[in-house]
């Protein structure tokens, strides 16, 4: 019984300095907390970015066409298709996906971009771009940051059969 009360009273004399200690820094570790999720997320979202410009590039190859008389199809279908798409799986809220509102706040998305598609007599550039908000945080200003992602994809999707010459 003697125990317990001594226990008690040694408790109790602790117990309002941790509570000072915690009510001072919690607000920090909160701040270190959100900086680093932020930034741990920023990360995910440039791996994402390869995943999707991946994507983007592949269907860009199988799909559009060389016929020049497609082309209209290919810059006014297909591309924003493909940008819906990959802007979807990033996390920006778009028609085909309003569910993204949280992530694209969270992440400060601002714009994305795909097309246009540069095409080449050899390759297609595709480039996958997002933009972020400003952080706006006393004493630190930027205008955002810009990443950017490229992938080159050749014109032939279908290789030509090899024939070695004077076997035919």
């Amino acid at each position: 019984m003697k125990l317990i009360r001594l226990l008690r009273e040694k408790l109790r004399a602790r117990f309002g300095q941790a509570t000072t200690e915690v009510v001072l820094l919690l607000p920090l570790f909160m701040f270190f907390l959100f900086a680093f999720s932020k930034v741990f997320a920023l990360l995910v979202l440039v791996q994402k970015m390869e995943i999707a410009s991946y994507y983007a590039a592949r269907r860009w190859q199988l799909e559009s066409h060389r016929n020049v008389t497609h082309e209209l199809f290919d810059d006014q279908t297909l591309c924003p298709d493909i940008q819906m798409k990959a802007a979807c799986y990033l996390g920006f809220a778009k028609q085909d996906c309003p569910e993204n509102g949280p992530t694209e706040r969270f992440l400060s998305l601002k714009e994305v971009k795909l097309c246009p598609i540069t095409r080449t007599q050899v390759w297609n550039v595709v480039t996958l771009t997002v933009w972020t908000k400003p952080v706006r945080v006393p004493l630190f200003r930027n205008d955002g940051y810009k990443f950017e992602v490229t992938k080159y994809v050749p014109n032939r999707d279908r290789p030509i059969a090899f024939v070695l010459p004077g076997l035919q």
